[in-house]
């Protein structure tokens, strides 16, 4: 049955679903993102990725700072909405949102919850070394994730896994999810379970600090840190103040002082372990295999990187 929907969401994650929404037949009432914000070297203003697919589809488009206002409210209960599908969105639904439409606020979660509540759930997972992941789809309550689940579908992440790849395969298995959702919630089918109390951790936004390469940790971390990374906004090392991005690397054998340069090919000694970079990245230029970039920038066994 067709459903008038809301759609709240904000980034590359959230175009599959309301895609998905679309072509599965729903009416989409409003779509609600994040404002323009600068971006690029002129710092000219830019919509979100589901900006841009809403205006691309001469769908209706909100976008408000805040949905706290009572005005802003008062707009959104005017819809009238069945549903509202919310999916990384970056707003928080107030509880006169979440109690609108007839059906509820559901929620796309790349994560199987409660692990990894919160803003960066696939980086999260790779970085902790998960063997899974997956999809949730909750309705969506005050607390940050811990609505009820109406669906779940788990994902392993290979070895080899990054998170603009895991994040493609989740975004994907997200809508396919959301669709079935509205469908059982339409025809009564629907079986909400709470989450697990048990197993409760967090996804905190990624931090600046964080993708900096630390030579004291061990390089199975580091190898972790660069796929959860990549390609944005890339693990990175200091190199005569210069900063090289590091797209992939592998885990080898090796010892020395953290940081050391090994061999004559970028292989670099950690707090265990050591990692060589694999495809790298200078500011301002395209990523490269190490090797090409080390003929342009040679690296000698013995130095001693930040």
């Amino acid at each position: 049955m067709t459903l008038g929907l809301a759609f709240m969401g904000t980034p590359e994650f959230a175009v599959p679903v309301l895609a998905a929404l679309r072509d599965a037949g729903h009416r989409i009432l409003r779509v609600y993102t994040a404002p323009s914000r600068p971006a690029g070297r002129g710092q000219n203003e830019r919509p979100s990725a589901v900006g841009e697919f809403a205006r691309a589809r001469g769908l209706a488009l909100a976008t408000p700072a805040t949905l706290r206002a009572p005005e802003t409210q008062a707009e959104f209960a005017a819809l009238g909405a069945d549903a509202a599908v919310v999916a990384a969105y970056g707003l928080i639904l107030p509880l006169a949102v979440l109690a609108a439409p007839r059906l509820g606020c559901c929620n796309v979660h790349a994560s199987l919850l409660p692990r990894w509540r919160g803003a960066a759930p696939i980086q999260r997972a790779i970085l902790a070394g998960d063997a899974e992941t997956g999809v949730t789809i909750m309705r969506m309550e005050e607390g940050l994730d811990t609505g009820p689940m109406l669906l779940a579908e788990r994902v392993p992440i290979a070895p080899d896994a990054t998170a603009g790849a895991l994040h493609d395969r989740l975004a994907a298995l997200g809508a396919r999810l959301m669709v079935r959702a509205l469908a059982e919630l339409e025809a009564g089918r629907a079986v909400a379970r709470p989450q697990p109390k048990d197993g409760v951790t967090y996804a905190a936004k990624i931090g600046k600090g964080e993708t900096r390469l630390d030579w004291s940790r061990p390089a199975a971390e580091l190898e972790r840190a660069v796929r959860a990374f990549a390609p944005a906004p890339g693990a990175w090392f200091a190199s005569a103040d210069a900063r090289i991005r590091v797209l992939a690397a592998a885990v080898e054998e090796g010892m020395g002082a953290p940081g050391t340069v090994l061999d004559g090919r970028l292989l670099i000694a950690c707090g265990k372990g050591a990692l060589r970079p694999v495809t790298v990245q200078r500011a301002g230029g395209n990523p490269m295999p190490a090797d090409d970039f080390l003929r342009g920038h040679p690296l000698a066994a013995g130095t001693r990187l930040a």
